[in-house]
């Protein structure tokens, strides 16, 4: 436990304009922990949290997006990467006195990472949130939405 610097939900949103992998659509789950498959979609609403446990916060967090098959194995749809050190750099400042809504910091889409446009980090509801936009990579197209959470952990090293 003293290892770890705490937990980190990631809400998984929603994929948008999802490469075609099957006949005429996909059945795309999300894949670092597994979302559940959603059937015949391209632009399919998961809505699900995703908890990860950190130890080290240099390292990315990657995603891969897969369309589910039954009869032979699973189709890559694209994967996306993103760093954390941003949005745990923002846990770090305790900044509980802050309106609900003060965006704390934005990082700017770019080629050294796979944001599909500017990623803001807001307190709100007394917590540090980040919502992003990611760009598949290894596909024709496609984006996945999510939005980061932190969760300290009683015990451990924290950020």
């Amino acid at each position: 436990m003293e290892h770890l610097l705490g937990l980190l939900r990631i809400h998984v949103h929603r994929g948008i304009n999802l490469a075609i992998r099957d006949v005429r659509s996909s059945d795309p789950y999300v894949v670092k922990l597994k979302t559940r498959v959603v059937k015949k979609n391209l632009n399919p609403e998961w809505n699900e949290d995703l908890t990860l446990s950190i130890s080290d916060s240099n390292i990315p967090i990657k995603i891969s997006v897969y369309d589910k098959d039954t009869f032979s194995l699973d189709d890559k749809m694209g994967d996306a990467e993103f760093d954390i050190k941003p949005f745990l750099e923002a846990v770090k400042m305790r900044l509980e006195s802050l309106p609900s809504g003060t965006v704390v910091t934005k990082v700017k889409a770019g080629r050294e990472n796979c944001l599909a446009e500017e990623s803001c980090i807001v307190w709100a509801d007394g917590k540090i949130i980040q919502h992003m936009v990611l760009r598949l990579r290894n596909v024709e197209r496609g984006e996945v939405e999510l939005q980061l959470e932190w969760i300290d952990i009683p015990g451990s090293r924290g950020v």
